[in-house]
């Protein structure tokens, strides 16, 4: 697996000099970051670091006052957040935005039509409580989302019957159904208790090792202890500025990232035990 930080024209996402200003102040000061193919990527930072204004920069809902935005070699940074989804790049949000009547596979089905039936959700969107019947394509790709979420037992299950974590990974088939070439993880643990971390975090080791999706993850969290544990490459932020950008054996030893942010030995050890691409059982309501 290629690491991060090996350039644009390896690299599925890659930003260059990446500067925000508003008014006076600098949200980000030329960053530098590079998501490798098929690899799970962390970006964390204390509070205010700019972690989330560099995922609307790299999802095309900021426009950087410097800097450049490339995916898969591709200069996106005059891109709308739009063209950067139908190019490839997908992002969930803390607060997963869901259809309350929809059951699970309802809403993997609209998703699919967003990317390969448009005009079959609009038909949908004139009353999604009445959705078309699926196709057997659409049955298909939606089941096979399903499994890899270990969503299978609760497809039927309208979404505000389930807790937040299996809403999350209701998400993440969401942005998975696009078919995308990165996703653009926002706090994903947030709220979660152990159980359901653990297992989310199983999902993304599993969804990254398809071999047939070739999708990359880029995780903003403020568990330093599951990014440690999750991640191949992991970029650090403080104060707008990139302060570190390596594996997580080096980040968790870095003095500037110790005096910044991670603090004590104590505090990252006792890193949660994540399984093994394959391994968990499916969620439950």
């Amino acid at each position: 697996m290629l690491e991060a930080g090996v350039g644009t024209e390896t690299s599925v996402l890659s930003a260059r000099g990446i500067t925000v200003r508003f008014g006076g102040l600098n949200a980000l000061s030329d960053v530098d970051l590079d998501v490798a193919p098929r690899s799970i990527a962390g970006l964390v930072g204390p509070n205010g670091a700019g972690k989330t204004t560099m995922l609307a920069v790299l999802s095309g809902l900021l426009r950087p006052t410097q800097g450049r935005v490339w995916l898969r070699g591709e200069d996106v940074t005059d891109a709308s957040a739009q063209a950067r989804a139908r190019g490839g790049i997908a992002r969930t949000f803390q607060q997963p935005e869901l259809f309350l009547g929809l059951t699970v596979r309802e809403h993997l089905v609209l998703a699919d039509r967003v990317h390969f039936a448009p005009r079959r959700l609009w038909s949908d969107m004139l009353d999604p409580r009445s959705l078309l019947p699926a196709s057997s394509a659409e049955n298909e790709r939606v089941d096979g989302l399903l499994e890899l979420l270990n969503l299978t037992r609760v497809a039927k299950a309208p979404v505000a019957a389930l807790p937040l974590g299996v809403c999350r990974l209701v998400e993440v088939g969401r942005a998975l159904a696009g078919q995308p070439h990165v996703i653009l993880l926002d706090e994903p643990l947030s709220g979660l208790d152990m159980k359901s971390s653990e297992n989310l975090l199983s999902v993304f080791q599993r969804v990254v090792a398809q071999t047939d999706r070739d999708v990359s993850l880029l995780m903003v969290e403020h568990d330093v202890a599951a990014v440690l544990a999750l991640s191949n490459w992991i970029f650090v932020l403080d104060f707008g500025e990139r302060i570190a950008a390596d594996c997580p054996d080096v980040i968790r030893r870095d003095p500037a990232v110790r005096s910044a942010y991670l603090g004590d030995e104590e505090s990252v050890e006792g890193e949660p035990e994540v399984p093994v691409a394959g391994e968990g059982g499916e969620v439950e309501p």
